[in-house]
């Protein structure tokens, strides 16, 4: 059980505390309501790109690094689908230093068009690396693409193309900024070696002057149910025939996802599990089998991928996967295998509970989605999960008409 407690200031800031005395260091977590779910079609890859300008300095901090390195901290950022999180760690007789360069940070950064030129060079960069020029690095790009029509998240983090980030204009800019980062579309979180009312001190005196300001409309696209089984072949220059195959399933705060997540350890997670068993160690048709989820908080995608063997046959592996996906979908899964993923998501969650800033950053993602009073109840719901649950929902997500497979190919094969 995490204890913490919650208070919101009058410009509309959240602001949780988790006292913990065990460490004597302080997180100052300040998470945002916007990620790539809320950009513009036409203008993808501004979340993230927001990562790397607020780094770039404040209306009155030069370099953010200096100021929390010479504070004795550190700290760092991500953008996901559904929110932008930033943190700072640091000795909590120090806290003040973060406080500052928090609210800094959130009256607004220095918007400049040298400093806009040299992080849209940065991200643009960061793009090809990672998903241009890198082997398998534009799959979440055709997957999302496959599976989504209507949803932002038919585009990842990073954005669609770099053309939206290149085209940006410093109005762009200003204008994405001052329609979400905002303190009424925030969360911070203040977790570590500090007293609630020490911590609301804190967050009244650096952030209470921040004018709260109107958030930009979020419309809540609904993606159409999917009635027709979608395949895309593509041909790369990597060194191994690799699949991908999603199916639609439900968002973060709904029940399936509590009982996707046991199916998919029951798959594949660990040595032990039904893909390592029959798929890689019996048959040896795979390399690499793995089951997941993507994980948004509104409704995702459950993914299943393999990497063939040598001389195996992509389509006959997938085939095989499936085969084993569907006959779990359809007889009963042993209480043993059950209780094992149980006690194993059971132990992960007892080892997120560990560190002050793990609990800050789940406490902040928390209360995004609605509640962070549900962080306590994941527990529960995971063991409140049957075999009957588990075959009830799995026959619901493997339904004919709700498939997407991406054959992701070797360039080799497409001269054969």
């Amino acid at each position: 059980m995490i204890q913490f407690d919650k208070t919101i200031l009058k410009n509309g800031l959240r602001v949780i505390v988790h006292t913990d005395r065990s460490t004597p260091f302080v997180a100052v977590n300040v998470c945002y309501n916007v990620g790539s779910k809320h950009e513009d079609p036409i203008r993808t890859g501004f979340a993230h790109l927001f990562e790397h300008l607020t780094f770039g300095g404040s209306r009155h901090v030069a370099d953010f690094d200096t100021a929390v390195q010479r504070a004795g901290g550190a700290n760092n950022a991500f953008t996901s689908n559904d929110l932008t999180n930033y943190y700072i760690t640091l000795p909590a007789n120090n806290i003040d230093t973060a406080m500052w360069l928090e609210s800094d940070r959130m009256l607004g950064p220095k918007f400049t068009k040298k400093g806009l030129d040299v992080q849209k060079k940065v991200v643009i960069e960061e793009f090809r690396q990672r998903n241009l020029n890198k082997p398998y690095g534009d799959v979440w790009h055709l997957l999302r693409d496959l599976a989504y029509k209507v949803h932002p998240y038919r585009w990842p983090t990073i954005g669609l193309v770099p053309e939206h980030i290149a085209s940006a204009t410093l109005e762009d800019v200003k204008d994405f900024f001052f329609h979400h980062y905002a303190p009424n579309n925030a969360v911070l979180v203040i977790s570590g070696n500090i007293g609630s009312s020490e911590a609301y001190k804190l967050a009244e005196k650096w952030f209470s002057d921040i004018p709260s300001r109107e958030i930009a409309p979020y419309p809540l696209l609904t993606e159409p149910p999917q009635t027709t089984d979608r395949e895309l072949t593509v041909y790369r220059d990597v060194p191994i025939d690799t699949f991908y195959v999603a199916w639609h399933m439900g968002g973060r705060n709904d029940k399936d996802f509590y009982e996707l997540d046991l199916l998919s350890d029951i798959l594949s997670n660990g040595s032990s599990s039904r893909f390592e068993v029959k798929l890689v160690k019996e048959q040896k048709l795979f390399t690499e089998a793995d089951a997941y989820l993507s994980g948004e908080n509104e409704p995702g995608l459950f993914v299943a991928t393999g990497k063939a063997s040598s001389g195996i046959d992509i389509h006959l592996a997938r085939e095989k996967m499936l085969e084993e996906i569907l006959m779990t979908a359809e007889t009963s899964i042993t209480d043993y295998e059950l209780e094992k993923v149980k006690n194993r998501v059971e132990a992960d969650l007892l080892l997120n509970e560990i560190g002050y800033l793990e609990k800050a950053i789940q406490l902040a993602s928390f209360e995004i989605m609605g509640d962070a009073a549900e962080i306590n109840n994941q527990g529960k719901r995971y063991l409140e999960i049957t075999a009957a649950d588990l075959l009830k929902t799995a026959g619901e997500l493997f339904r004919k008409g709700n498939r997407n497979t991406l054959n992701y190919l070797s360039l080799q094969n497409s001269k054969k």
